[in-house]
């Protein structure tokens, strides 16, 4: 045996469970939040990631796993129709990467920008963001469903540590510290629950070590359909920053080579498995992107590594019940931060692309997107309704193409 090629080969798993490592605090949480699976979710983003490099062929270094961006659209989906109808929404949003793919493919990149430019994406951006503001605050004072779980003084002990945590690490991290703040809050988070013994570990204790996650069937659901796909929009979009991203950090141009119609089938394709089987939608991590560029190791296979050590976590049935003994005031914490970042982006969205608010058109856009957003508009149609985010979504194109250019706003 070649034992220079066995060292590599346990340097890259190494890395990848760096990797892992990196990923796993947002990995699990969106699962946590909507009543997925976390264990189906840590083997669907390694499935997912491995399913990427066979689209892209094996050249670009990036992890695939939960998309935040559809956190308010699985909480409402299940909430209305259940999991398996809220799948089949979700796995549409996948084929609608595909097709989107296969536009790109034949009029190019500039058509998608045409249809979605900053001023439609960022306010939905931050629509995603604020929806969620009061799930976190909700969280943070101990509430899980409307009931109280948590006393309100003990919550907002345990949050407020959480988040400071977070705040700290993500503010003055060094290194791989900085690239790991939601689980460092989660820990210090947990660590401080069970020295307050609020932790119910019978689940832990009970729960066997190799277990099958429970996967879970889609089922025919038009109304999740018509409610989820518009809600893609924003982080299709999104996938283009973060392979650009990516690029200038290993020097590459992807949208190039493999081509930025690949990189989008390949997370199309993805997301659609993993909501076939009862995963969360699929994305790219900016976190993953900030550790190739803290290690300076661009070779894709250490994806690949890091998707292995994410399907064999899938089978150990104790992380998955570790994972929700976690108390929800401290998810809250976190999720005051989170949630405000996810704005945030939106925000950044605008001010990047030099989006002039003093024009009548943008102005027009960003007010109504934001709105009918999260004001809750909806259209009904037949037995079905067109609402939320996808709505604001899909309004914010049509206004876009429908207003001609203007001038600034003229003040009074």
């Amino acid at each position: 045996m070649d034992i220079e090629r066995v060292t590599t080969g346990i340097k890259r798993m190494f890395q990848g469970v760096q990797i892992l490592f990196v990923a796993f605090g947002a990995l699990v949480i969106v699962p946590l939040l909507t009543g997925l699976d976390p264990n189906v979710a840590l083997f669907t983003a390694g499935i997912g990631t491995l399913i990427f490099q066979v689209v892209t062929r094996m050249k670009v270094p990036i992890f695939l796993a939960s998309s935040f961006a559809f956190i308010p659209a699985i909480t409402y989906g299940v909430a209305t129709w259940g999991i398996p109808s809220t799948l089949c929404g979700l796995a549409a949003a996948g084929l609608f990467y595909v097709v989107l793919s296969a536009v790109i493919r034949v009029f190019g990149i500039g058509v998608v920008n045409r249809l979605f430019p900053p001023i439609v994406v960022g306010p939905v951006i931050c629509i995603i963001g604020l929806s969620l503001a009061p799930v976190a605050v909700g969280m943070a004072l101990g509430m899980d469903g409307g009931v109280q779980v948590v006393p309100v003084e003990t919550a907002l002990i345990l949050a407020g540590v959480s988040l400071l945590t977070t705040l700290v690490i993500f503010t003055f991290g060094k290194g791989w510290l900085k690239l790991i703040p939601i689980l460092c809050g989660i820990a210090v988070g947990y660590a401080l629950s069970a020295t307050l013994g609020i932790i119910n570990y019978t689940k832990i204790v009970e729960e066997a070590w190799f277990s099958i996650p429970a996967f879970t069937l889609p089922e025919w659901n038009l109304a999740a359909i018509l409610f989820i796909v518009p809600v893609a929009i924003a982080p299709a979009i999104e996938h283009f920053g973060d392979i650009l991203a990516i690029g200038s950090v290993t020097g590459k141009n992807y949208l190039e080579d493999p081509g930025v119609h690949r990189t989008m089938l390949g997370d199309g394709i993805a997301t659609f498995v993993a909501s076939f089987i009862g995963g969360p939608p699929n994305t790219t991590y900016s976190e993953v992107t900030g550790a190739v560029a803290l290690t300076r190791e661009y070779n894709p296979l250490i994806m690949t590594a890091a998707a292995v050590c994410a399907i064999i976590f899938a089978f150990i049935g104790k992380i998955g019940a570790a994972l929700h003994s976690i108390p929800v005031p401290v998810m809250g914490g976190v999720m005051i931060l989170l949630f405000g970042l996810i704005a945030s982006l939106g925000i950044n969205q605008l001010v990047r692309n030099r989006v002039d608010l003093s024009a009548q058109k943008n102005i027009v856009i960003v007010s109504i997107i934001l709105v009918t957003g999260i004001g809750g508009l909806f259209i009904p149609i037949g037995d079905f309704k067109l609402a939320g985010i996808g709505l604001a979504a899909i309004i914010g194109v049509l206004l876009n193409l429908a207003i001609p250019e203007t001038q600034e706003v003229k003040a009074e």
